[in-house]
Formats: C-alpha cells, sequence, structure tokens
C-alpha cells in the first residue's frame, strides 16, 4: 500500500470523527428536529388529505418516537415533554464517546438471552466499564453498548456460554448509550423522574393505543405515563415484542413517520424476507407454512388464538409506507 493512500485513510478516519464529534455536539438539536418533523408529517397528512392519526389501529415508536406518540395523541404537549430528554441530552452524548455498539445475531437458533444478560452482568462486576442490552430487535438478534473495552471483553468471552453460531459486529458510529443502565452513571432516569413531577398533562389514555417499546405491550392507561417513560430512558427497547404485536393484532399497513426511518422497516423486512424464504422451500413443512400463512392472512380474528409462530407468517402481506416519501410524491390541493 502506498503512503499517499494510508495518508488518505488516515484523513477519512479523521473527518468521521470529527463529523462524530459535531453530531454528538448537536444531540438535543437533532431531537428536537426529528420531533418537530415527525408531528409535521402527522399534521401535514391530517390537513391536506383528511387522514388522521387518531384513525390508526396503534402506533408505536422506536426510542424518541414513543415520545412523539404520547405527543401526537394528547397525552403531553410537545413544549412540556420533550426539554426532559433536551436538558440531559449533553450527558448522554459526553457518554457516547467512550461507548461501543455490538450487534450480537445468529444464523442459526434464537440467542440465548439470560446467557447475554449474565455475561454482561459479569464483565460490568470487573469494574473496568458497563455493557448492556440497549435493544431486542429479533429472537436472534440484540444490540449492545458498551464503555471501553467492554464490547471486546464480550467478544473474548461469549464462547463460553453461546454457541458458535452466534456472531458479533461492531457498529463503526458512536451512540449515546439510552435503554441501558450506562446511563445511571449521570444519574440520568432519576434527574429525569424528578423533572417529570412537574410536567403538565399525563392523566389521559392515549388513543390510538400505543405499543410500548418499554414493555412491548399496550401498557398506557390514564395515569402511568410518567413510570413508564422513566423505564424508557434506561430499560432496553423489546421491538420485537412490538413488532409481533402489530401483526397479532391483523395491522395490513405499517405507516413510518419521521425522517429516513430505517430501523422499524429493516426489521419488519428481515422478518418477511426470513418467512418468505422458508415458505418457498420445497418441502411437506413448506407446504403447511404456505397454507397457515393464507389462513392468518384472510382470517385475522384467528391472530389473538393461534400460536405467535404463526402470526409471524404475515409479515410479508403487510404493506410499509414512509410518510415522507408519500407526502412528497402527492400534489397539494
Amino acid at each position: 500500500m502506498c503512503a499517499d493512500s494510508i495518508g488518505e485513510k488516515v484523513d477519512l478516519a479523521e473527518r468521521i470523527r470529527r463529523q462524530e464529534e459535531s453530531t454528538l455536539d448537536s444531540f438535543a438539536q437533532d431531537m428536537a428536529m426529528i420531533a418537530a418533523m415527525e408531528l409535521a408529517q402527522i399534521r401535514l397528512l391530517e390537513q391536506f388529505f383528511d387522514i388522521r392519526w387518531t384513525d390508526a389501529r396503534m402506533v408505536f415508536g422506536y426510542s424518541l418516537g414513543e415520545v412523539i406518540a404520547l405527543v401526537a395523541s394528547g397525552v403531553y404537549q410537545l413544549q412540556h415533554i420533550l426539554p426532559v430528554p433536551m436538558k440531559l441530552a449533553a450527558d448522554c452524548a459526553d457518554l457516547a464517546r467512550d461507548m461501543t455498539m455490538g450487534i450480537l445475531f445468529s444464523r442459526g437458533p434464537a440467542v440465548d438471552l439470560d446467557a447475554v444478560r449474565r455475561l454482561c452482568l459479569e464483565i460490568n462486576a470487573l469494574g473496568r466499564g458497563v455493557i448492556g442490552i440497549s435493544t431486542y430487535l429479533s429472537p436472534n438478534t440484540v444490540l449492545l453498548m458498551g464503555q471501553g473495552d467492554t464490547v471486546d471483553q464480550f467478544e473474548a468471552r461469549m464462547g463460553e456460554s453461546l454457541p458458535k453460531g452466534v456472531h458479533l459486529r461492531r457498529n463503526k458510529h458512536k451512540w449515546p448509550p439510552l435503554h441501558t443502565p450506562i446511563l445511571w452513571e449521570r444519574n440520568i432516569p432519576n434527574r429525569a423522574a424528578v423533572m417529570m413531577h412537574s410536567v403538565p398533562g399525563g392523566f389521559k389514555k392515549p388513543h390510538p393505543a400505543i405499543l410500548s417499546c418499554v414493555t412491548g405491550k399496550a401498557s398506557y392507561n390514564e395515569y402511568n405515563s410518567r413510570e413508564l417513560l422513566n423505564r424508557w430512558i434506561d430499560h432496553p427497547q423489546r421491538l420485537w415484542d412490538v413488532v409481533c404485536g402489530t401483526l397479532a393484532a391483523g395491522v395490513e399497513t405499517v405507516v413510518n413517520v419521521g425522517p429516513e426511518p430505517n430501523l422499524v422497516p429493516a426489521t419488519f423486512r428481515r422478518l418477511s424476507d426470513n418467512v418468505t424464504a422458508q415458505l418457498n422451500r420445497r418441502s411437506l413443512n413448506s407446504l403447511g407454512m404456505r397454507a397457515m400463512s393464507g389462513i392468518v392472512r384472510r382470517r385475522t380474528w384467528l391472530n389473538s388464538i393461534i400460536s405467535e409462530r404463526a402470526v409471524l407468517l404475515r409479515a410479508p402481506f403487510v404493506q410499509h409506507i414512509s410518510l415522507e416519501d408519500w407526502l412528497l410524491a402527492q400534489e397539494v390541493p
């Protein structure tokens, strides 16, 4: 390799590092921008196309999206609830500077989550940094967030308790360690809870129902949103449970709100691809799966009484719409 190409790679790495530093510095402003864009898209849909948020069968939001769902449902006003995470954003971003995201996945059986949690706790007990699960993406994929070299420690030791088919890949970008106990170091959950005591609102059951990524269920009632939002800060996101709940409810169209949505559509797409690949296999088992897939697609009332595995067969038939792209493609009257 020539010296020029080495220099170019070093320069590129430095530019990436500076860009990430800039992004972390603007974390609070980025949250405000995302919130404003999501709410603006919802209002444009209502104002110009008479399609109302309240007509949805259910809603859910990954990470900040859950807070915005509560605002769109009238549980809180944006000007009252958004200052809470924005005031804590600087500490979250500062923690990110020593953080690595790891994607733990299996190409075979489901990941043993108890083994993953135990290994994280064992590494934490060494006192050289904290690692934890940030998101349950699927039975065979979780996102890990770790300080210092804890992700390296996890990789070095995971062969002790996880099978050979489980792999770890690192994300090259820096992310604030939301939804992990790493936030305890700055007392972020407690500080947020104190601020939320005096936030106006929070005494209305959301409509439509919100599937919470804290519990994986429609858990919000007339008064518990403060409790769930406080757990939202440092508890892993149960995205897989929310996906299963969406399919079990017989939802046929998922509208993705916000700027360039990717994680939720990608999760549905991976599930759809896996189901399609299984259905296309030439075997008696796949014939049975195709028959069941047709049944759960046509008779959605069965979704509440059949197993979760059968409900997942609906995934290839769910339509996904990016609201941002849809709005840009329309002609406003």
